[in-house]
């Protein structure tokens, strides 16, 4: 799931990024990121949420750099999703994240 996830944000900035994966990753991202993040991946500053839609990383852009964030969080804003999502779950968001940048 954090995978799916991760090719998601990816697909966000623009990057590349399995798109069956980036889809799964969207259904994930939109049930457990979106009230931080936004629907389109907009951020809030308010909350320290980035934005993912844009190629600017703060943690690194690349789909490992993304899992890792997702599974183990950065900062201690985000809770680390590794230990509450199941893998595939993880592998979704990831996917999804790494679309939400553009990532093909």
């Amino acid at each position: 799931q954090i995978d799916d996830v991760a090719e998601y944000v990816l697909s966000l900035s623009g990057k590349s990024s399995d798109k069956d994966s980036a889809t799964r990753g969207k259904a994930v991202f939109k049930e457990n990121c979106v009230d931080c993040h936004g629907a389109k991946g907009q951020g809030n500053q308010e909350l320290g949420a980035p934005k993912l839609n844009d190629a600017i990383w703060l943690f690194g852009g690349t789909k490992d750099a993304i899992v890792e964030t997702i599974s183990y969080s950065r900062g201690g804003v985000m809770p680390a999703w590794g230990q509450i999502l199941d893998k595939n779950i993880v592998k979704q968001l990831t996917v999804y994240v790494h679309s939400l940048g553009g990532g093909k």
